[in-house]
């Protein structure tokens, strides 16, 4: 029975489970347009298809994924995931039966991200080089990142528990990020040109909203750094700090 019809709105949850290789890309694509045919910009209501895939994705996984679709890959992912997101959800984790640390490991490519809209991302491990570029409405989760991060970001929100590369911020116009900070270094590392750098003080607006983001990463990919930095938390949050455009109000 087909997810939605032309001319009604009534929709039947799928919750499916698909392997996938490095030579299916775009997955997701055609999907998102059919959709975006049908519905229009707005898409599915929420938690309408679920689909979890394991194996290593190829080149523009959930490329236009619109709302209302999740896509769970247990495994890794290539570059271009999650282009021009358009409120879908994807989470990227390593298989169950990984040993090596998340954190330290990096499971998506170069370019995560790019011209996002709307939508939601969570790597549980590391991105690649350009992570968030052009990012103007959708929320970001990743546990390190490559140079150029978040450039010509105008809206949004980010969270990067690791290490960054250089030139983070460069043309940043919009949205916030919260960077995990444990070395004290960040400030050789961003675009100072661009962004203005804050601590996040306890019991407060900007405290909640990191700790909301972080919870919701460790909901999606079970993170096991997440789980370190809440449960001692008054130790964590120290060394977060806040990157917003500079100039904007603190």
């Amino acid at each position: 029975r087909p997810l939605v019809t032309r001319h009604s709105s009534l929709v039947t949850p799928l919750h499916l489970t698909r392997p996938i290789s490095n030579r299916h890309r775009s997955v997701g694509a055609s999907l998102s347009g059919e959709i975006a045919s049908r519905l229009g910009p707005t898409g599915l209501p929420d938690n309408t298809l679920t689909i979890d895939f394991t194996g290593t994705a190829g080149q523009s996984f959930g490329a236009f994924l619109a709302h209302g679709i999740t896509f769970n890959l247990r495994g890794a992912a290539n570059d271009y995931l999650g282009k021009s997101l358009s409120g879908g959800t994807i989470t990227v984790a390593p298989p169950p039966e990984a040993t090596y640390p998340p954190e330290s490991n990096t499971i998506a490519g170069n370019v995560v991200a790019y011209g996002a809209t709307s939508g939601a991302i969570y790597l549980n491990g590391r991105a690649g080089e350009r992570f968030g570029v052009r990012n103007s409405g959708a929320t970001l989760v990743a546990e390190g990142v490559g140079d150029h991060a978040l450039e010509y970001m105008t809206g949004g929100q980010a969270l990067i528990l690791g290490p960054t590369g250089v030139n983070f911020g460069a043309g940043m116009t919009g949205g916030v990020a919260y960077v995990l900070d444990l070395d004290g270094d960040f400030d050789l590392r961003c675009n100072l040109a661009s962004v203005d750098l804050y601590p996040i003080l306890p019991d407060t607006p900007e405290e909640e909203t990191l700790l909301t983001l972080l919870r919701a990463h460790l909901s999606a990919t079970s993170s096991p750094l997440a789980t370190r930095l809440l449960t001692d938390w008054p130790s964590s949050l120290p060394h977060f700090l806040r990157v917003s455009p500079a100039s904007a109000p603190a």
